[in-house]
């Protein structure tokens, strides 16, 4: 691929807003990748390691915080990681037919950013809603609460797999309903954990099959590694309720437009 300076300008845009809300780069790169006429296998291949090298600075900074738990991390990934590898075993055993791949791949990627796009809305509201009914019995650390974890891991896995987006919006709202008494910090900072074992492994099984354009990764990087410290600078200087609803109508925007 020849060098387009707008794709490191969209890198950096993307992570300038990763850096300020904390909301999906998948959610808002792959879309972006489409637009630039970039097969949706190689987008979503190309973004789920991009995810990953990005995320990967995210999990330091958390770490040091004490923003993660490892344990939750743990049970999510017992999951996620299997549910993604079947996920790529599937799409490699049917390879042969890649309109069909590309066909499946974009009505999946506008049903999983309409469903980002509500889950951004109403997060405060799932949040306010899960820490209200939160019971001692359901919420001290169980074995249905264990089993479910990993349910939500094979949800993401498959998801995340498919269509590159899910591992942080759709991550953290479904973690609420099962952690509400888990601080906001920890809660996100224990998704980006998650996120790069999964989006890693996700992303070397589409690599191994031919959807990945070096190119193209390098430049994204080069836009989105200073638009994350950016953002982070400027993080809580911006109102978040805005830039969160500005960013949930474009995701349903495309995500109507990709289905419809």
């Amino acid at each position: 691929m020849d060098f387009q300076i707008g794709l490191v300008i969209a890198g950096l845009a993307v992570g300038f807003i990763v850096g300020l809300t904390g909301v999906g780069g998948g959610s808002l790169m792959t879309p972006i990748l489409l637009y630039f006429n970039i097969p949706p296998t190689t987008a979503v291949g190309t973004d789920l390691l991009y995810a990953a090298f990005t995320k990967a600075g995210g999990v330091f900074v958390h770490n040091k915080k004490g923003n993660i738990n490892w344990k939750i991390t743990g049970w999510l990934t017992l999951g996620s990681v299997p549910a993604a590898l079947v996920t790529l075993w599937i799409l490699n055993s049917i390879k042969t037919d890649i309109e069909t791949i590309n066909r499946v791949i974009k009505y999946s990627l506008g049903w999983a950013l309409l469903f980002t796009s509500v889950a951004i809305i109403f997060k405060n509201k799932i949040l306010k809603y899960s820490q209200k009914h939160a019971g001692d019995k359901f919420h001290s650390e169980s074995t249905t609460q264990n089993m479910l974890t990993i349910a939500i891991g094979v949800l993401l896995g498959a998801t995340v797999t498919l269509t590159s987006i899910g591992a942080g919006a759709l991550g953290t709202v479904t973690l609420f309903f099962l952690y509400p008494l888990l601080p906001t910090p920890r809660l996100v900072g224990t998704e980006i954990a998650h996120a790069v074992p999964l989006t890693l492994v996700a992303g070397l099984g589409h690599a191994s099959m031919g959807n990945l354009d070096l190119a193209l990764l390098g430049q994204l990087l080069m836009g989105s590694l200073p638009g994350i410290y950016m953002g982070s600078m400027l993080s809580g200087k911006v109102p978040d309720q805005f830039l969160r609803n500005a960013i949930a109508l474009m995701l349903f925007m495309a995500g109507y437009k990709l289905i419809f």
